[in-house]
């Protein structure tokens, strides 16, 4: 991709091991998840600090950056360098940020755990944010999707107390999948790995372990994703935006529950196939 950024390549480590002791006074060593700052500095000036697990540091900070909407394009980064002595990100861009104070000034605190704050208005932009209407999702592929998730290698598995994303094809093929110590971040690197590889969103699935919550959905749709699965649930200002937007919003998906909360005119359903696999379960 022409005018890529230049970025280090900084992932630091997952997990910590740390001694502990049970309900007997046995000492054995377990693996917690490795949260730490980040501080994030574009044109030298300070901006915000993330709590992440430090996996994707480079992505999670130009996600951040596209879905804070202080960037608009990828040309406009010139480098993201990534620095774990300080626990620092320098982020050059190649024209500066316009009004950068006053789009920063103002901040909404959200439901979010990691990282909670967005800039700006959480709806300012919702309006002009188009959805591919012919988008579509099998049953089968959602099904698909779900059993991937439950047998893929995670920190949580190891570690817990993480957040889990990921981004699906229209098919069910596993994209990227992304743990943080919140579920903002996970969301914000997929959206940096996206916008490196070029990718677009309107034939593509995300699911998330955590609540659908506004923020979330508006970040879904900033991607141009029509599709949001999360084995939580949904808050009633996410299930608005998503009816605004004709997202297909999905919820409890755990085996083969789900509750289809809006945009129900998008999923394909393949005639008793819950049945079919609840008999052959």
């Amino acid at each position: 991709m022409s005018s890529r950024p230049q970025l280090s390549n900084a992932a630091a480590a997952l997990t910590h091991e740390v001694e502990v002791m049970d309900e007997r006074g046995r000492i054995s060593t377990i693996a917690i998840p490795a949260e730490r700052p980040l501080t994030v500095y574009v044109d030298k000036r300070e901006l915000v600090t993330l709590m992440t697990l430090g996996g994707a540091p480079e992505a999670l900070v130009l996600g951040y950056l596209r879905n804070q909407r202080l960037v608009k394009s990828l040309e406009d980064i010139a480098s993201v360098q990534v620095d774990w002595s300080v626990d620092a990100v320098a982020v050059t861009t190649r024209h500066g940020i316009a009004n950068v104070e006053e789009r920063t000034s103002r901040r909404v605190v959200t439901t979010g755990c990691g990282q909670g704050s967005v800039f700006g208005g959480l709806m300012d932009d919702v309006d002009a944010i188009t959805l591919d209407p012919g988008a579509r999702l099998k049953q089968s592929v959602l099904y698909r999707i779900v059993d991937t998730i439950r047998t893929q290698p995670s920190i949580y598995k190891q570690a817990g107390s993480v957040h889990g994303c990921a981004l699906f094809s229209a098919e069910g093929e596993l994209i990227h999948f992304v743990e943080d110590v919140g579920r903002h971040n996970a969301v914000d690197a997929i959206a940096g790995k996206m916008w490196l590889d070029g990718m677009e969103g309107h034939d593509k699935v995300f699911y998330t372990t955590g609540r659908l919550t506004s923020e979330m959905v508006i970040k879904g749709a900033q991607m141009g994703i029509p599709f949001l699965l999360s084995r939580s649930g949904t808050t009633q200002m996410g299930h608005m935006v998503a009816d605004k937007l004709g997202m297909s919003l999905l919820a409890r998906c755990t085996g083969k529950h789900f509750l289809l909360l809006t945009g129900k005119e998008r999923l394909q359903f393949e005639p008793g196939l819950a049945e079919q696999t609840r008999r052959v379960a």
